[in-house]
């Protein structure tokens, strides 16, 4: 279902992507911003998916521990109901949303809102995850952050997991994943190296 896109008032909405992988800094980029924003008297409204607990319930917290209260929401449809005359939205933890989050973005967007989106290009088999490649296909602009691979000192560019599970979805932090440059990201899955 599209909602019909309000062209009264602002006109210039657009979408920002922030991507990549484990411990890139992503989310601290997406509280950086809304920051920002906050500072500029911007209205702002952050969401999250509803299933990602693993700091706090309803704050978005970087590996760094800086964090920005949100609103945890079960799917992106609840976005649009909740983010009425807001001028800034935050969303974090793309990945982890439904298939109609571009859509939602796309709505918003052309209702004049600002939407700055964090989260995985890709998952731990190194391939497109979620929403995210629509996302980035359709942004205006797109900030790929990297991690350093902690085997070679290069730049990170994928998530390995370090655990045994076999599901795309698995919530962990340092004790699951690290982050790998392209060579050592194939060699943990050729050699199993753990």
């Amino acid at each position: 279902m599209f909602l019909e896109p309000n062209f009264k008032g602002q006109r210039s909405g657009w979408i920002e992507v922030i991507c990549g992988s484990m411990f890139s800094g992503k989310t601290e980029e997406l509280i950086r911003r809304l920051k920002r924003a906050k500072f500029a008297n911007q209205k702002v409204e952050i969401f999250k998916p509803m299933k990602d607990k693993r700091y706090h319930e309803t704050k978005v917290v970087s590996h760094d521990e800086n964090a920005i209260l949100s609103t945890p929401v079960e799917s992106s449809s609840k976005i649009l109901e909740i983010a009425k005359d807001i001028r800034v939205i935050g969303i974090d933890e793309a990945q982890f949303f439904d298939d109609r989050l571009p859509q939602v973005c796309e709505t918003l967007a052309l209702r004049g809102v600002r939407l700055i989106v964090a989260g995985l290009d890709m998952d731990f088999k190194g391939i497109p995850f979620g929403p995210m490649p629509a996302l980035l296909a359709m942004a205006e602009y797109v900030t790929k952050v990297h991690a350093i691979c902690p085997h070679c000192g290069n730049l990170a560019t994928h998530s390995y997991r370090l655990s045994e599970e076999q599901e795309t979805v698995v919530l962990g932090e340092k004790d699951k994943y690290e982050p790998r440059c392209r060579i050592c990201y194939q060699m943990g899955n050729i050699l199993n190296l753990r």
